[in-house]
């Protein structure tokens, strides 16, 4: 893997030194955009719109734009050297509860591994963090960037989480449209939460995949290959006006996956498939030996009429 990072985590007087590798992967399948007319890639030119000629890297700046159309320049040492004490160091500022951060701050994930001879340290702070189920907050810089982290132990590893600060989550306020005094139905609320029962399972990451990814990687081998592809118009989507027909509905779909062997609503099928049976039996066995209760009963008849 390539390293992203390097630098040590402190905590308290403790540095241990460490290697930053990225955790997860873009899968996504990149296009790029192509003339029709003759079917060549199209590239991107860094053209000044007042000069009129493309301009090469060596020749930019970064620049913030504090009024419309008014910029300060900054060089690329300048920026480099605000950034050079934060870069090279993760200082854990709290230990808390992973239960305590709500998901929306998480970012990114990335592993730390030990670098040079720093083993003995990084084995004695994931120890101690798996030990207390504590993780810790720091804070860290990556390419000029500045974020929150938690650090954690995965497995047998130490991880890093980015995260956004504060100020950087929208408040839910902005949200338009949100639903404000409105009466929830307790018999729709009933026939959801037994949805939301007959729906839930452990969490099983393997069972789900990029459906979409998968589906495109298909149509490119098709494509390539020169076959006549036809798709299928997708699925008209309708409005939900009757909520509690649309929850029975979803319960009713949902029941044949929910049921295994040993669920109680099995057995009742069985066991009614074979009254059914054996009253069949019981009416062909009495059909066979019907003239033995009808002679019982012509004597019974005879006996009393005498």
């Amino acid at each position: 893997m390539h390293t992203v990072w390097k630098g040590a985590i402190s905590f308290g007087l403790v540095h241990v030194p460490v290697k930053m590798f990225s955790a997860t992967e873009d899968k996504d399948i990149s296009m790029r955009y192509v003339h029709k007319e003759c079917g060549s890639p199209l590239s991107y030119v860094r053209k000044c719109p007042v000069c009129e000629k493309e301009v090469q890297w060596e020749e930019i700046s970064k620049g913030y734009e504090y009024e419309k159309g008014k910029f300060v320049l900054f060089e690329k040492d300048e920026l480099e050297q605000i950034a050079e004490q934060a870069n090279k160091s993760i200082a854990i500022l709290d230990f808390v509860d992973l239960s305590e951060i709500d998901p929306i701050y998480f970012q990114k994930t990335y592993y730390l591994a030990p670098d040079q001879a720093g083993g003995n340290a990084y084995q004695l702070l994931k120890e101690a963090m798996s030990q207390s189920g504590k993780i810790g907050i720091a804070k860290i810089s990556i390419r000029s960037k500045s974020s929150l982290a938690a650090i954690r132990v995965l497995d047998n590893c130490l991880a890093i989480e980015t995260m956004f600060y504060p100020d950087e989550i929208r408040p839910v306020s902005q949200v338009p449209n949100l639903p404000e005094n409105i009466t929830v139905n307790e018999k729709e609320l009933g026939m959801a939460q037994m949805l939301i029962d007959q729906l839930s399972t452990p969490f099983d990451p393997e069972k789900y995949t990029d459906d979409y990814r998968a589906r495109l990687l298909e149509l490119i081998e098709h494509k390539v290959t020169g076959e006549e592809i036809k798709i299928a118009p997708a699925k008209q989507e309708t409005n939900v006006i009757d909520l509690m027909a649309a929850l029975q509905a979803s319960i009713e779909a949902a029941k044949p996956a929910a049921i295994t062997p040993t669920d109680p609503g099995k057995p009742k099928k069985t066991a009614k498939a074979k009254t059914k049976t054996a009253a069949a039996e019981d009416k062909q066995a009495a059909g066979a030996e019907g003239p033995k209760p009808k002679r019982r009963k012509t004597a019974k008849k005879n006996e009393t009429v005498s």
